[in-house]
């Protein structure tokens, strides 16, 4: 009996173990949005001590791609269990992370042509001081970073680009870096039936565009942030994401930059996560 009794202590100590190592997630919150005149859905990570401690913690924005909503991340990029073990074996610093919806309504993180749908002034205007507020995040840039994924990899780039005051790190993973001309411009408004006059595309152009924004901006605004630039060998959006490896490169701005086997799916982005993790951690933990 006293065998049994000693087994059965033992599992449960095993039990709330593993259960204090794990942190939540809450994938079906939302803020009412004045800017979008609706309600917007975002998920949340928190770590495990979340609940245990009273410490303030760093933010990591995580961006999802076209066609997914604020659960991409859990649901396809597994990204409680991913986050989980970095932070169990000590390759990433204990953090929040925020995942915005940027799906309903109109599709993107940015506000478009007209100024008629700014989900980028929600974002920074309404979500960010909402989330830092309500969960205890610690808000000085050198705690916060962004990063996501294909439509969200572009939406990275820009976020950190048009702030680089706000964000220490940033990580496009198989990012669309907007259209690489003036003229792929015109055309994708065109194929979209967005009318603009010519002066309003190329404004819209150069302040959406990666490769614009890297070589028109301040040298040391781009270099105040920490850049994990990641795409597939196979990745259809290979071309864009290594003319601004190029770009930086010609301009000397420090980056990392991946080309791994892989193409643009969630195998290789669940395979991105960890370094991600790992990078944007380092500032974190003062490097």
């Amino acid at each position: 009996m006293k065998k049994i009794l000693s087994l059965s202590l033992s599992l449960f100590l095993l039990n709330a173990l593993l259960n204090a190592q794990q942190g939540k997630v809450y994938d079906n919150l939302s803020i009412p949005s004045k800017i979008l005149k609706m309600d917007r859905k975002f998920a949340i990570y928190l770590p495990p001590d979340y609940e245990t401690s009273q410490r303030s913690y760093p933010v990591l924005y995580l961006l999802h791609g076209g066609g997914d909503d604020q659960t991409g991340w859990v649901q396809f990029g597994e990204v409680q269990w991913i986050a989980d073990k970095a932070i169990r074996e000590g390759t990433a610093t204990p953090m929040i992370i925020v995942m915005p919806d940027a799906n309903t309504g109109q599709r993107g993180y940015f506000n478009d042509i007209k100024g008629e749908w700014r989900y980028e002034d929600f974002f920074f205007q309404e979500l960010m001081p909402y989330v830092e507020k309500t969960y205890r995040i610690k808000g000085e840039k050198r705690y916060r970073a962004v990063a996501g994924l294909s439509m969200g990899g572009g939406g990275t780039f820009m976020y950190a680009l048009h702030h680089p005051e706000l964000f220490s790190s940033a990580c496009p993973l198989s990012a669309y870096v907007g259209p690489l001309t003036l003229d792929e411009a015109k055309s994708r408004l065109n194929q979209m039936n967005i009318k603009a006059t010519d002066e309003e595309i190329e404004t819209y152009f150069k302040k959406h565009n990666a490769l614009n924004l890297f070589n028109d901006m301040p040298v040391d605004q781009v270099k105040s942030v920490r850049w994990y630039i990641d795409c597939g060998d196979d990745d259809f959006l290979f071309e864009g994401n290594s003319l601004v490896h190029i770009a930086m490169r010609k301009k000397q701005i420090p980056h990392e930059f991946r080309i791994r086997d892989g193409a643009h799916n969630w195998t290789y982005w669940r395979e991105s996560l960890p370094e991600v993790l790992h990078f944007v951690s380092e500032a974190f933990h003062q490097y």
